[in-house]
This record gives C-alpha cells, sequence and structure tokens, in this order.
C-alpha cells in the first residue's frame, strides 16, 4: 500500500503522518511546496490512496485560491488517470465550497476535479467539507483562533476578541485523522462505508460552541495551575480543547508550583481539585507520628500509602465499635474512611510515610465538615 500526502507539512499532514505510522504503514510519501513536479509526478502515478490536503486559504493575491486549490487538484487528479490507477483520493476540502466566495469556489472547483476523476476511472473518492480544524500542530496566528488564543494564552500574552457571541463549529484534528483513516482501501476494497454517492463524507463530531465560550474554556485551563481547580476535562469538547491548550505549552512551562504545607507531623500538598469530583492530594509522617483523629458526615476519602507502613485506626462515633488494619506501600490497597467513624493514621515504620489522599469533594472552609475526635478517648 504506497499512500501518498500532499500538503504533508500541514497542520492536518502531520497528525495523519503520525497515526498512519502508528499503523503501521511504512510506504508513505509526503509532498510539500519543497517536493519538485517531477517527484510529485512519480510518486502519484505509483500511489493505491492519495490523501490531498495541500491548498491555499490565505494568500496575497487572490489568484493564488485558483491556482492553490483548483488546479493543483486538478493536476494531481491527471496525473492518477494517466497512470491508469484506480487510486483512492480523499480530499480535504472546506465548508465554504458551498459559498460565493472565491475561496469556496475554488474549493468547489476541486472537489469537482476529484468527482471527476472517481467517475471515470472508478475509484473511490471522499471529500470531507471540514471546518475549523483544531488540535496540536496548528500555526498560531494563521487560520485557526483556537490556535492563536493558545498559543497567546500559555504564553500571558493577551487575545483580541471583536465578538464574544459569534458562533463557531469546530472539529478535532483527531477525529478528522480517524475519519481519514477509515478512507484506506483494503485488500483493494474500499474501508470507509459511510460515503453518499457524491462522495461527500464527513469527519465528527462537529462542536458547536462560541468565540466566548472557548476563550473562557481556556483561561481556566490557565488559572488552573493557581487555583488547582480543573474544568472536566475527560469527555468532548473540553477533553479536546485541553489536549489543543497543553500542546502549547512551551518547553520552560512543563512544570508548575503548588502549596506545601509543614509542620511537625510533616507535609501537606494538594495536587488537583475538580467541580464534581473532589480533589487530590498527598501527604508525609515521620515515624511515630499520627494523623487524622477525625471524623466526617458525609465526606468520604480514599487512602493508599505509596512508601512506609501505616496503622490505620476507626471508631464508630455512636456505638464506638473499633477496627484497626495495617498496610504498607507497594500493597496497593485501597482504605476508606466511612462517614460517622472518627480515625486516624499512624506510620508505624521506621522511615517517612507517603501517603496518597483522594477526597469526594473539595475542601470547603466555611463548611469543612470534617469533627475532631480521637480514635482512642
Amino acid at each position: 500500500m504506497r499512500i501518498v500526502i500532499t500538503g504533508a507539512d500541514g497542520f492536518i499532514g502531520k497528525n495523519l503522518k503520525v497515526r498512519l505510522a502508528e499503523l503501521g504503514y511504512i510506504d508513505v510519501i509526503g509532498i510539500t511546496r519543497k517536493t519538485s513536479p517531477a517527484a510529485m509526478h512519480e510518486a502519484l502515478t505509483a500511489a493505491d490512496c492519495v490523501f490531498h490536503l495541500a491548498g491555499v486559504n490565505r494568500p496575497q493575491d487572490l489568484a493564488e485560491f485558483e491556482m492553490g486549490n483548483a488546479n493543483l487538484t486538478k493536476d494531481v487528479c491527471e496525473v492518477l488517470s494517466q497512470a491508469g490507477r484506480q487510486a483512492t483520493v480523499v480530499l480535504a476540502s472546506s465548508t465554504q465550497a458551498g459559498l460565493d466566495n472565491p475561496y469556496g469556489s475554488s474549493k468547489r472547483a476541486a472537489e469537482d476535479a476529484v468527482r471527476k476523476y472517481g467517475n471515470s476511472s472508478g475509484a473511490p473518492v471522499h471529500i470531507f467539507r471540514l471546518t475549523n480544524v483544531f488540535g496540536k500542530w496548528a500555526r498560531p496566528n494563521y487560520n485557526s483562533a483556537v490556535a492563536t488564543f493558545c498559543y497567546n494564552i500559555t504564553r500571558g500574552l493577551p487575545i483580541t476578541i471583536n465578538n464574544p457571541a459569534a458562533p463557531l463549529q469546530l472539529v478535532y484534528v483527531d477525529d478528522v485523522v480517524q475519519a481519514f483513516v477509515k478512507c484506506i482501501p483494503v485488500d483493494n476494497m474500499p474501508c470507509n462505508t459511510n460515503v453518499r454517492v457524491d462522495g461527500f463524507v464527513e469527519a465528527g463530531p462537529v462542536y458547536s460552541t462560541t468565540v466566548g465560550e472557548v476563550s473562557d474554556t481556556l483561561h481556566r485551563f490557565a488559572s488552573s495551575r493557581s487555583s488547582l481547580l480543573t474544568p472536566p476535562v475527560g469527555t468532548g469538547l473540553v477533553r479536546a480543547l485541553y489536549s489543543t491548550y497543553i500542546s502549547y505549552l512551551p518547553p520552560d512551562a512543563f512544570t508548575y508550583q503548588v502549596p506545601r504545607h509543614g509542620d511537625p507531623r510533616g507535609i501537606f500538598v494538594e495536587m488537583l481539585k475538580t467541580p464534581d469530583c473532589g480533589q487530590f492530594s498527598y501527604f508525609t509522617a515521620p515515624p511515630g507520628i499520627t494523623r487524622g483523629e477525625h471524623y466526617h458526615h458525609s465526606k468520604t476519602e480514599k487512602f493508599l500509602v505509596i512508601k512506609g507502613s501505616a496503622r490505620f485506626g476507626f471508631r464508630n462515633i455512636i456505638t464506638d465499635e473499633t477496627h484497626e488494619l495495617i498496610t504498607s506501600g507497594g500493597e496497593a490497597m485501597i482504605v476508606e474512611t466511612v462517614p460517622g467513624w472518627t480515625h486516624n493514621i499512624t506510620n508505624i515504620g521506621d522511615d517517612e510515610m507517603i501517603v496518597m489522599l483522594w477526597a469526594n469533594e473539595v475542601f470547603d472552609r466555611e463548611r469543612p465538615d470534617t469533627v475532631a475526635m480521637k480514635v482512642k478517648p
């Protein structure tokens, strides 16, 4: 399987090349502006699948639209036709192809060229009308507001927003690449069965948001380093935005400091807080030190001893029933605190004890839900 990618050094091209390598495709040829016409011709004549990602969207002269979008695509299709190969073609078009402007017209002409090639050759063709693709490696201050916002905010630079309420349709680059990969034929059979007769296929999900909402979300990511409160970043648009935001951090910003509270009992460090899933922290204790000696009404916690040996003590505040257990680092044993049971933890080893702690709610100084009471009165 020989795969050719035009625009291989662009934003989407870089992501696609990495994914193809991960999937084991080794015969992948990248075409860039530096590639000679002869080398491009040679690559296309032997291609089994062509991802045509090259194009022009920010020209100095409007005539470049026709040359870089319509004419280049026609040239690619002509070489494939002359080679007599039924090479699959995947075209990265734009939603603006449906608009009556110079850029849209040039992309529409590119689509027509690909469809014509497909009809005449019988080759599978897949046309993606993409909208505002974002993700790692997009060039800031070019044609992606998300890339520009991420670049500036990660460097403490201001961003400019003319209309926060302006609607914005976004699609994540990983989702685009996944949709592209599905178009690669296997055993001479096209993989993608979600293609209409006209060749159009969609990449998604497409997220509907506003410029202001994206800006606010990215600023919350930045402020989370001081507040320790991170938004829900595990699913959907916020997950994709968070991954994109982090990818723009300069190396000297890969780390940040969090508060460290110390006293004779050891140190206590809060690492991460969430709006709906509690917070994470860790603490230490020298040999012989006991921590805790309190109970909660609603709050629950999970303890994991990372290093050292710990004895946990519990007493039911109503019945005085007691319970005790011992665990050590390396056992991977989670110890849970139970509402209505006062509890403590004692370092019974000879070395410093280190314990990871998760609480199901963020600590609220106004309502701490932590009542002092010794396990052994």
